[in-house]
């Protein structure tokens, strides 16, 4: 699972190395202050249906997950987003993706420091 990590003004998105072979893209890297939301994706919520779009490149698997970068209509997404696993979708500003939907174990506190670490700007 991806992990989202913070440090020096940036918000790191880590991926395993299956993650980046499926993305077919390494690691992401965006400051924190082009991050204009997050709000959690829950199970109930479908991470899935989160992400929408024309898959290019990435991995889907119907169903069960989405990895990789999906377009539509002038919008990029970025996703690492599994069935049954809760998300975030991190809105960015003025980066290469528009935004980010990354399936973590614990939402709430991932959200929650990423937001507290933007107040202290």
């Amino acid at each position: 699972m991806a992990e989202i990590r913070r440090a020096d003004g940036y918000l790191h998105v880590v991926l395993t190395p299956l993650e980046k072979v499926a993305a077919l893209h390494g690691d992401l890297r965006v400051p924190l202050a082009s991050v204009t939301s997050v709000t959690s994706v829950g199970v109930t919520d479908r991470p899935l249906d989160d992400v929408k779009g024309f898959r290019a490149p990435g991995l889907h698997i119907p169903g069960r997950t989405k990895i990789g970068t999906w377009r539509r209509a002038g919008r990029r997404t970025f996703a690492v987003a599994r069935t049954r696993q809760p998300a975030l979708r991190i809105e960015l500003t003025g980066e290469r993706y528009d935004a980010l939907v990354v399936s973590v174990a614990d939402t709430a506190s991932v959200a929650e420091e990423i937001r507290t670490t933007q107040s202290g700007l």
